[in-house]
């Protein structure tokens, strides 16, 4: 389980790089008790998982970082 944040938010080059598995996925949007607003994305393993149905990871991300991983992305996939 993580916050994502701008200030800890870096590319960075890997030697290795492999395409995952695909696996269930869901996301939700929140607002905290002082009104900040956050976004969240919960994987859930693979089928073959003991615990089948349960989050693996989830990645949370406001609305500063989102217009950063918005701003990545667009360049990234050249869109």
């Amino acid at each position: 389980m993580a916050l994502i944040n701008t200030n800890k938010f870096d590319k960075t080059q890997k030697e290795r790089n492999s395409v995952h598995k695909i696996v269930a996925s869901t996301y939700t949007s929140f607002t905290d008790i002082t009104g900040n607003r956050y976004f969240q994305i919960d994987t859930y393993g693979s089928e073959d998982r003991k615990f089948q149905g349960k989050i693996s990871q989830s990645l949370q991300m406001d609305k500063e970082t989102a217009e950063k991983l918005i701003e990545v992305l667009k360049r990234e996939f050249q869109i």
